[in-house]
């Protein structure tokens, strides 16, 4: 059993190795976190969405930029649309859950905010609905991807595709690059800024 324990951590570190190396998904990564930055300055807004463990990372990077991330500052305007049960199930039940983030995004979003959606396939629904609303709305997106991307990427204005087809895998490096992200946005706008 412990070879196999260390065999997990091995393949981690190795999807992480190859994002290490990837120079092109290294520049889109800096990309997507001088935009967010440049939202931020403009006073709009990220939001952010995603199905299972892909809801649960919205809500974790929207929770890091909303709270606090590295040290205490101002708070960062940051909304995860997987966390109002109440809309969920409202726009589930009498639009279908097709809907369910584009349909929110249709309410809150506004021209110059930046929507992000997660999803290891790329090819979720909801989140290709909600890229179609924002498009019409002047959001910028980003697609959060694995495996080629799905149609999210070729829909996204910004698309970080994880080298990997595993979905842990994606999703652990999902969570690395949020991480990142947020980091980069609060020195940039709250500290010494980022070399």
């Amino acid at each position: 059993m412990k070879k196999y324990i260390k065999d997990q951590i091995k393949k981690s570190y190795e999807t992480k190795q190859a994002i290490y190396e990837n120079e092109d998904l290294l520049n889109k990564i800096e990309e997507v976190s001088k935009l967010c930055v440049d939202v931020y300055r403009a006073s709009k807004k990220t939001i952010i969405a995603g199905n299972g463990g892909s809801a649960a990372d919205a809500q974790h990077i929207a929770a890091e930029l909303v709270g606090r991330y590295g040290f205490d500052r101002p708070s960062i305007p940051s909304l995860a649309l997987t966390t109002d049960t109440s809309c969920l199930t409202a726009i589930g039940n009498d639009y279908g859950y097709d809907k369910v983030f584009s349909r929110q995004l249709e309410g809150m979003g506004q021209s110059g905010d930046i929507f992000i959606g997660i999803s290891t396939s790329g090819n979720s629904k909801n989140i290709i609905n909600a890229f179609e609303v924002a498009k019409q709305k002047g959001i910028k997106t980003v697609a959060l991807v694995g495996r080629d991307g799905g149609e999210m990427a070729k829909m996204a204005d910004i698309a970080l595709i994880v080298p990997s087809e595993s979905t842990p895998r994606i999703q652990e490096s999902h969570i690395l690059i949020g991480h990142i992200i947020c980091d980069i946005i609060e020195k940039e706008i709250f500290g010494d800024g980022v070399n």
